[in-house]
Order: structure tokens, then C-alpha cells, then sequence
């Protein structure tokens, strides 16, 4: 089901997801390259680089130096959720930025009540950023529910057989 959502995230958490899934590929076992990575997905070899130093960072990958070097999980497909991910790529800050509007307002500014105090000291929250950090946190809590090893196994439910041996394939190919 596609809502259209006008949040979004960067190209780069699609970009991760997909790389991720080809390091987790079951039968393939080996690092793969960031060049073998950016090619089989059509993406660009110097963003993907960028993306795979955020997840090396945060502890989802890990670099295998070499000539048949590359990356690799640095832990099971169960371990690693999508929001792991997109806590890597986009960082931990919210997505909504509250700048308290409200205590700004005309109403609060010539009122001096004790709430309009309170209000203009930030010491009465804005029921709009709670609102959106609540709604947030629904996402984050569905986000942290759904790992590499789920998105794999529904994949292999999905998609054709022969699009797997393809990704395989060609895997194999270019890590000879």
C-alpha cells in the first residue's frame, strides 16, 4: 500500500538498503566492492562510497582490505533494521524541527499571563511537535521492526527464482 507521503528520506537509505541486501545475498559469501556494488545497482560509485563510510561508521558494514577485499556484514541480517539504516544515512534528529512558533505569536507575546510566560520559556509544550514526535516514533518503532533478514525472506517470496540466480550470477561473475 503507497500513500503519498511528502516526507521523505535521502536517495542514500535506498541506495544502503539495496547494497545491504546484496552483501547479505545467501549464497554469495564473500566482501563485495564498492565498484561491483555501484554498477549492479546503476548508482553512482562515489555516493555509494559515501553512503558505505556512514555504515561502516555505524557499525553495519565492515571493510575487508585487499585484492579480493570489499565489504561485508558486520552482523546477521537479523541484526540490522531498517532503522539502523536510516539512523546511519540521515542521523538520529528528528524530522520535524519545532521553532515554538507559538511563543513567538502575537497572542503570547502582549499577553502576561503565567501561561503566556510559561509558553514564551518553552516550559508548556507545543501540542503540534508533540503531535509529530509521536508520529515519529510510530515510524521509528516499525522501522526497528523490520530487519535485513525479513526483507530477504519476503523477496524470496516476491520475486522470481530466476531474478535471485540472475543477482547471483552476476555476483559470481564479477568476484572471480
Amino acid at each position: 500500500l503507497v500513500r503519498d507521503i511528502h516526507m521523505h528520506y535521502s536517495v542514500g537509505v535506498e541506495y544502503a538498503l539495496h547494497s545491504l541486501l546484496s552483501l547479505a545475498h545467501p549464497t554469495i559469501q564473500q566482501p563485495i566492492g564498492i565498484k561491483d556494488l555501484a554498477a549492479f545497482h546503476g548508482v553512482s560509485e562515489s555516493y555509494l562510497s559515501k553512503i558505505f563510510t556512514k555504515l561502516t561508521k555505524a557499525g553495519i558494514v565492515q571493510s575487508i582490505p585487499g585484492v579480493k577485499g570489499g565489504y561485508e556484514l558486520a552482523k546477521s541480517p537479523d541484526m540490522i533494521t531498517f532503522l539502523d539504516v536510516v539512523e546511519a544515512i540521515e542521523g538520529k534528529q528528528p524530522i520535524f524541527q519545532c521553532r515554538n512558533i507559538l511563543a513567538k505569536g502575537i497572542t503570547y507575546q502582549q499577553e502576561e499571563s503565567e501561561r503566556a510566560k510559561r509558553i514564551r520559556a518553552g516550559k508548556i509544550p507545543c501540542r503540534i511537535n508533540l503531535t509529530m514526535l509521536e508520529a515519529e516514533e510510530q515510524m521509528r518503532t516499525y522501522l526497528k521492526g523490520k530487519t535485513l533478514r525479513w526483507l530477504q525472506e519476503t523477496l524470496a517470496e516476491e520475486l522470481p527464482a530466476e531474478v535471485h540466480q540472475q543477482t547471483e550470477d552476476w555476483f559470481r561473475q564479477r568476484l572471480k
